[in-house]
């Protein structure tokens, strides 16, 4: 079979792209002898794709000589979020996910219920699980839910799981509390450091054998330009054929996937 045609590119553009993405990679404004270096460009060559792009406002000269950004960049950065979907991002990363892990992968959202599920791509060997586009985990009791509470503000759980009219009360009736009852807060401090401590030290959170038997699942979170969720990524399969250790190629799998969502949305990660 015949190998695509390389196309064609332009390699001035390729090489003062390298300067604004110096630019874009520092966290303040660069002397030239800096940016060129980082761009791997003697300064001499360097200067005068910065006066290019300053006449065309992507780079800006300051006062004290130094260069950053100018207000064209912040222009194409902020037009660039705001024509993200960030489901038209997720949905082939985890189209990508389940053939690489051949397992069952679930997009979800935090909706008006709690974690909702949005997309489920079956594997070739689909699970007989009752689940579907709509359908509302629980917030603390499933993987899904985990990474969810690993990454919202406590405030948005405690008004959601609050009370016996909370808005969970009829997904997750084992969470109900009110402010008042102790017993009650220290059960939900207890759940969201445990579902805490998972995400920092594994960047997963896991469960095992529920809420359904014999089926395990890993799930990491995206998150958006200003560092919210924007959703979660969940691999579940049979326990027989799913690897739930916590370096296992599974694990690794979601929580690259989900890296990868949170860096296409603009996330900053440290």
């Amino acid at each position: 079979m015949q190998e695509p045609r390389e196309q064609r590119a332009v390699q001035s553009i390729e090489v003062g792209g390298r300067l604004l993405l110096a630019l874009s990679h520092h966290p303040g404004p660069m002397a030239l002898k800096d940016l060129a270096a980082q761009a791997d460009l003697p300064a001499a060559r360097a200067h005068p794709y910065l006066v290019s792009f300053s006449k065309l406002g992507l780079v800006e000269q300051q006062a004290d000589g130094l260069y950053a950004l100018g207000p064209a960049a912040l222009q194409l950065g902020l037009s660039c979020l705001h024509q993200l979907d960030p489901m038209k991002v997720a949905v082939p990363v985890a189209e990508r996910l389940a053939a690489s892990t051949d397992q069952s992968v679930i997009i979800a959202l935090w909706g008006n219920m709690g974690p909702t599920v949005v997309r489920m791509i079956e594997a070739r060997q689909p699970l007989h699980v009752n689940m579907r586009a709509g359908t509302v985990m629980s917030v603390l009791g499933t993987a899904t839910g985990r990474a969810f509470a690993a990454a919202l503000p406590r405030k948005i759980l405690e008004e959601a799981l609050a009370g016996p009219m909370g808005r969970f009360s009829a997904v997750d009736p084992s969470m109900r509390f009110s402010a008042a009852d102790q017993a009650g807060a220290e059960s939900l401090d207890a759940e969201l450091r445990s579902a805490q401590e998972e995400m920092q030290a594994h960047g997963v959170t896991r469960a095992l054998g529920r809420p359904i038997p014999s089926v395990n699942a890993f799930s990491a979170a995206a998150f958006d330009h200003e560092g919210r969720v924007a959703l979660v990524f969940t691999v579940l399969g049979h326990a027989d054929h799913f690897d739930a250790s916590w370096d296992s190629a599974m694990a690794v799998a979601v929580r690259e996937a989900a890296s990868e969502v949170s860096r296409r949305l603009g996330f900053a990660m440290v």
